[in-house]
């Protein structure tokens, strides 16, 4: 499927590019040419370990053939270079090989999450033009199979549905690899997408990120660098593989750059990770903060061994600085925060800042060329130790979403910087402190909601007049969705479990459905007779 370089996705300037290229940043390197470069230097070393339900591993030269065997059955099927796949797997071995099967042609894995469901996932395959969907069988008690079958209906050009598992009159996964009858046409250029990520949006409709294989791979090399992932790293894939995070930061993706191991958890609950990382030696991991905050409080009174861990690194949401203070001591390893973006723009703290460096701050940028601007909301920069807003440009942050020119005259400067939506402050050793959101969005978990998107489907409800949905602080979650609902003069009453069932039953993600439901006459209006959300988030402090 023809893709039109700078329309599609809005790329860097030729001198920015130019730069990038002589200090070294981009290196010519596609995520295929990694595998192969790996597999030929250490085939027999284990890259990736599935320990569920039996325990699968594949060294470097298995993963290796099965993604040349994987994309040559996708060629078979006429998928190919630029065409875009949604892939819907949650951690188990068969994410890694479609992905880096797709990788390897050209073709663009387009990342859905397994919460997603159908409002979601018939969305990205239809402003994607996808002409492929793979999901599991089933997953956390969920039919990926049916949920396909109404996908498939609703968007007629999405031609291909394979199955890992059970297949269900569906495709399965497994009769799609073949032996390459050659070599295998020539794969992306560095410079060329590698994938699409979902942003997480302040509106009803996701943005899409598109990343190339150039500039993600300096951002993985980089937080390799910064982390110190080497060929002995043995990461665990707590959170799902799809996210950002746990696939660049320095994640899966940074540990198979080093040849080192990435172990898959099914469900990073304590009960589950601890023995994992027991039984397969595990050094390194990053979990969300509501997750660290679980393993924190659990590791006093586990049986298992954690002794292997030497570094977690928190990151997805605001870590608390007195839940910081806490994980070391707990976990017996070292802690290292992450504040980042799908759209480019990573921070670590450093292994060697000093220890209230790292439990108040989210850490310094990767690259010397990442540039920062902190500005006010006229858009002067503020000197450091002041609040504002984040502004980013860099080699690996994007100049614009995919197919989006409207949002990227507002999302973008016209010199290029990237409006984040974050507020934050700059300490004298570059060092950033988050400090909220500009955006009226709700980070729940790590996982972001888009007010809007909640507020459309509430007010189809026969019986509602008016809602506005905001966030309400939460000590394990960072925050929680609460509804404020005007009900239609005269409706029925209705109980909090009634609108949180019709947000369920239209098919969205379920860490979308409101936390809280609360029924009020009337909402604060400002001067202009709008709806007040900062009185409404004041009077959600109270719960």
């Amino acid at each position: 499927m023809t893709l039109t370089p700078g329309v599609d996705a809005p790329t860097w300037p030729a001198e920015f590019a130019a730069r990038y290229r002589a200090a070294g940043h981009w290196r010519g390197e596609t995520v295929g040419g990694v595998l192969r470069a790996r597999a030929a230097a250490h085939p027999d070393r284990i890259a990736l370990v599935d320990p569920a339900p039996e325990r699968r591993t594949w060294t470097y030269r298995r993963l290796d053939e099965r993604a040349d065997r994987l994309a040559a059955g996708f060629l078979a099927r006429g998928i190919g270079r630029g065409d875009r796949v949604v892939v819907q797997l949650p951690n188990v071995g068969e994410f890694f090989e479609v992905v880096l099967a797709l990788f390897r042609i050209g073709a663009l894995p387009v990342f859905a999450l397994p919460a997603h469901r159908e409002t979601e996932v018939a969305y990205f395959c239809s402003f994607t033009e996808a002409v492929a969907y793979v999901v599991p069988d089933t997953h956390a008690g969920f039919d990926h199979r049916e949920l396909a079958t109404r996908v498939r209906e609703r968007t007629p050009g999405l031609r291909h549905v394979f199955v890992a598992g059970d297949p269900g009159g569906h495709t399965p996964l497994s009769e799609v690899p073949c032996d390459p009858a050659g070599p295998l046409p020539d794969g992306p250029e560095p410079h060329e997408l590698a994938f699409l990520q979902l942003s997480g949006g302040t509106t009803g409709v996701p943005k899409l990120i598109p990343r190339t294989h150039d500039d993600y791979l300096y951002s993985v090399r980089g937080s390799n660098e910064i982390c110190g992932v080497d060929a002995g790293t043995r990461f665990l894939v707590a959170l799902p593989a799809a996210h950002n995070f746990p696939m660049s930061s320095p994640g899966w993706l940074g540990v198979l750059y080093a040849g080192g191991t990435s172990v898959l958890c099914p469900t990073p609950d304590p009960a589950t990770a601890f023995p994992l990382v027991e039984r397969e030696r595990i050094t390194m991991t990053g979990l969300v903060p509501p997750l660290a905050l679980l393993w924190t409080e659990a590791a006093a009174g586990t049986p298992c061994d954690l002794s292997g861990l030497e570094l977690v690194l928190v990151g997805g949401a605001k870590y608390s600085a007195e839940a910081a203070r806490r994980l070391e001591p707990a976990l017996g390893c070292r802690l290292m925060q992450v504040f980042g973006m799908a759209e480019g723009l990573v921070n670590y703290t450093r292994l060697d800042d000093d220890p209230e460096t790292v439990v108040t701050t989210q850490g310094r940028p990767i690259s010397p060329d990442d540039e920062i601007r902190v500005v006010d909301d006229a858009g002067q920069d503020v000197p450091d130790g002041g609040s504002g807003h984040l502004l980013t440009r860099g080699p690996y942050t994007i100049r614009g979403y995919w197919r989006a020119p409207e949002h990227n005259a507002r999302a973008f400067t016209e010199d290029g910087f990237y409006r984040t939506g974050d507020l934050v402050r700059r300490t004298p050793t570059g060092h950033l402190v988050v400090e909220g959101r500009a955006k009226d969005q709700i980070n729940r978990g790590g996982e972001k909601i888009a007010p809007e998107e909640i507020e459309n489907i509430v007010l189809a409800h026969p019986s509602v007049h008016d809602v506005s949905v905001v966030a309400v602080a939460d000590a394990y979650l960072g925050e929680r969705s609460l509804a404020y609902v005007i009900l239609r003069r005269g409706a029925e009453p209705l109980k909090p479990a009634a609108v949180k069932r019709f947000v369920r039953e239209r098919g969205v993600a379920a860490y979308k459905v409101p936390d809280l439901v609360e029924f009020v006459d009337a909402f604060p209006q400002t001067g202009v007779g709008k709806v007040s959300k900062k009185q409404l988030r004041s009077s959600a402090e109270q719960h």
